[in-house]
């Protein structure tokens, strides 16, 4: 075949064989050293590795057929994700593929800090019966303190309120699930270690995560309390770590990641009494291993078909609809409505247009038609691949039609984190440009407010600005516009209630919205982009069924020959391709 990857650490036999259906997959013998994998990088277009082989810039810049590196985990401190972005190589893992085994883990570590347990069945084995000596503590009505709150995280957090624990966490940035998680409470760190009974790490090892836990940290940790850490070894300075257990501050640390690895046996925080220990272990159960070979596996053929496309006169590709994220909002009966039309037509249509981002594929156009599908359980879609440097964007705003002003103002009143300042449409302009202003409304020449966001929270600008939309678009006749001057929209709306504009969006904004998990409100962005490929009319039969990726892209390729062959392809002046009549 065409392509090559070469496995560098070992993964579950059926990542292998997943890529052995696409590609030549060449398995490495031994561990490769930088050095070595540098001599061999340039014969292959991916490789995959877990945490112990290292790929810096030197590996990736002789990687001249290089396409993506994948990691069969969570972690990236081991590939140079910033030399990867330039080169244009893909850098792809799979943070969720040992969440669960990580979280149980994490909860096992807990159990046997608070109830002595490596202690008991060493003691009991060598022939003693302590029974008083191991008297222990309950974790309902403690506080676990989670420091990091992505997948890992959160299914700590699950598992732990299941024990009946309270539970605190620190994240650096909002999340959507943050935000929703009832009996979940956000604090700052130095709060959540002062409150904490058990804290435990789940952070990536970024260069500002480095010593994250030190000596000031450590000694704001409740006395008696317990630190676990599975993360990585260089989020806790292990020697403040030893000091805080030899003065007793802390009743005790479980340890499954280290700075050094494996650390010297004659250790003394290893060898520490009051330390459980393992040797990077969390993510070790069958089904993780297996979950994180697969997945790799999946998005690396993803990528190589994704190249594969680009490459071809018509962009087109079938991609796994898990990768492809709407940026907007859509209407739940729209989707139902859709998904109804598309099983009884049995073809899809128009393809929705994406653009590859950061590992996912972003919808531009057809957030409807993606979540249709999904609502028919079809685990793929057909989508146009655009190239970041074509794509166009521009911002509607909204004429909110039959309804009265002053009701719709006393309404965005009463919602949660906004303010409505008032201004003129001078610096109600300036205040959009320079997002002072999530939003602003002109309800007449002399009522110009500006929507303030008032919250304290980082980052939910996207959720204030859906609360606003949410609040006159369910009610209300709205028309969409791409006029921003005032001499424009009073000439094309002289009857409206109230005009809402926003703020002129760049598409990185928008993507940087995407991947922190957010959606913005339907009907705000337009996306143009040229050449936009429609009738495509591919069988849904095709994409709902069980055949692999692999095996539903070469049947796209000869459905797109096919009609290549027939001239079944029609260019107009204008940018829209047409393949089918």
């Amino acid at each position: 075949m065409a392509y090559r990857v070469l496995i560098c650490d070992p993964i579950a036999e059926e990542g292998i064989a997943y890529l052995r259906q696409y590609a030549q997959v060449d398995v490495a013998e031994k561990r490769l050293t930088p050095e070595e994998l540098a001599e061999r990088v340039a014969d292959y277009d991916a490789l995959v590795v877990r945490s112990a082989t290292k790929v810096p810039r030197q590996v990736l810049e002789r990687g001249r057929r290089l396409k993506v590196v994948g990691r069969a985990g969570a972690g990236l401190d081991n590939i140079d994700v910033e030399a990867a972005r330039e080169l244009g190589i893909e850098v792809r893992n799979t943070p969720g593929a040992n969440s669960i085994a990580v979280a149980e883990h994490t909860m096992g570590l807990i159990l046997a800090l608070a109830r002595h347990l490596v202690d008991a069945v060493n003691s009991l084995k060598a022939g003693r019966w302590e029974k008083k000596r191991f008297l222990g503590l309950g974790l309902a009505g403690k506080t676990l303190g989670i420091v990091g709150y992505g997948r890992i995280g959160r299914a700590v957090a699950q598992r732990a309120r299941a024990f009946g624990m309270h539970v605190l966490v620190n994240q650096r940035r909002l999340t959507p699930e943050l935000a929703v998680d009832t009996g979940i409470e956000a604090v700052d760190l130095y709060e959540l270690l002062e409150r904490s009974d058990f804290v435990t790490l789940h952070v990536p090892l970024r260069p500002e995560n480095i010593h994250m836990i030190g000596r000031e940290e450590l000694a704001r940790m409740k006395p008696g309390a317990f630190l676990i850490n599975t993360s990585r070894g260089a989020i806790v300075d292990e020697r403040a770590l030893l000091d805080a257990l030899e003065q007793g501050h802390l009743g005790g640390a479980a340890l499954d990641v280290y700075e050094q690895e494996p650390p010297p046996p004659d250790s003394p925080l290893i060898q520490h009494p009051r330390v459980v220990c393992t040797p990077h272990i969390a993510s070790q159960t069958e089904d993780a291993q297996r979950a994180a070979a697969v997945q790799i596996a999946e998005q690396i053929v993803e990528v190589l078909l994704t190249y594969e496309a680009q490459q071809a006169p018509l962009p087109l590709v079938i991609l796994s609809l898990a990768e492809v994220l709407p940026h907007e909002h859509v209407d739940n009966r729209r989707v139902h409505d859709l998904a109804q039309r598309l099983e009884a037509d049995g073809v899809l249509t128009n393809p929705p247009m994406v653009i590859p981002w950061q590992g996912k594929y972003v919808v531009l156009d057809g957030a409807t038609r993606t979540e249709a599908l999904r609502w028919l359980r079809c685990p793929h879609v057909v989508v146009q691949l655009v190239n970041r440097d074509e794509v166009q964007l521009y911002t509607w705003n909204h004429a909110v039609l039959e309804s009265a002003a002053h009701v719709l103002l006393q309404r965005f009143r009463t919602l949660p984190d906004i303010q409505l300042v008032q201004t003129s449409f001078q610096e109600l302009e300036e205040g959009l440009n320079n997002r002072r202003y999530v939003a602003g409304l002109v309800a007449g020449e002399g009522m110009v407010y500006g929507v303030e966001n008032t919250s304290e929270v980082q980052g939910n600008e996207v959720q204030i600005l859906n609360r606003l939309v949410d609040a006159y678009m369910s009610q209300s006749q709205v028309e969409r516009t791409l006029a921003s001057s005032w001499e424009e929209l009073r000439r094309e709306y002289p009857d409206a209630a109230l005009l809402v504009l926003f703020p002129e969006y760049t598409t990185e904004e928008i993507m940087s919205f995407v991947m922190r998990g957010q959606r913005m409100p339907a009907g705000i962005t337009r996306f143009v982009v040229p050449g936009r490929i429609l009738r495509l009319n591919f069988p849904l039969q095709v994409l709902c069924s069980e055949q692999s990726l692999g095996e539903k892209n070469r049947q796209l390729r000869r459905y797109l020959q096919e009609r290549l062959a027939r001239r079944r392809v029609r260019y107009y002046q204008e940018p829209v391709i047409l393949l089918d009549e």
